[in-house]
Order: structure tokens, then C-alpha cells, then sequence
């Protein structure tokens, strides 16, 4: 039975520690380095897409503030003439009495 088990632990030693055990942990990091470089490389991606995505948004947000600012211009333009255009109003309808009254 000693025997039996002696040989089966140096065969076990053997086998992990060989040529053939040696190839099949290279080959086993090599997959898991794959892996890591396959999912670091979706990561990346991933990162760059958010990265073009903010850039995106943040251009889109400067074009609206812009637009906006130019509204606000537009607004107050119209907000001058309009009250400009009620002064003359008033006065022609002043004038307007004026005139029927003679």
C-alpha cells in the first residue's frame, strides 16, 4: 500500500511539474492574459465611446446656450419696438381725436 501511494504522489509530481503540466498552466495563462486584454479592450472602448458622448453633449449644450443668448437678444429687439410702435400708436390715436374733434 506505502509503495502503491509513493508512486502514485511521484507520478502526481511528475505530471505537474513536466514538460506536459508546464504547457498546459502556459497555455492556461495565456488564455486567462487574453481575456484580460479582450475585456480591457471592450473597457476602452466603452470608455472612448462615453468620452465621444460627452463631447457630444457638451457641444450640443454650447450650441443651445448660444441660441439662447441670441433669442434673448431677439427678444428684447422686439421688446423695443413693440414699445416703441405703442408710443406711435397713441399718438396717432390722440391725433386721430385731435382731428375729429375739429
Amino acid at each position: 500500500m506505502g509503495d502503491n501511494l509513493t508512486t502514485i504522489v511521484v507520478t502526481l509530481i511528475t505530471v505537474i511539474f513536466g514538460a506536459g503540466g508546464w504547457k498546459f498552466y502556459e497555455s492556461r495563462m495565456k488564455l486567462k492574459a487574453e481575456q484580460d486584454t479582450d475585456e480591457q479592450t471592450e473597457k476602452n472602448i466603452y470608455r472612448d465611446d462615453l468620452r465621444q458622448r460627452v463631447r457630444n453633449l457638451e457641444s450640443l449644450l454650447k450650441e443651445s446656450s448660444e441660441e439662447k443668448d441670441e433669442m434673448r437678444s431677439q427678444i428684447l429687439t422686439l421688446t423695443q419696438e413693440v414699445s416703441a410702435l405703442r408710443v406711435k400708436v397713441d399718438f396717432l390715436e390722440k391725433e386721430n381725436d385731435r382731428l375729429k374733434n375739429i
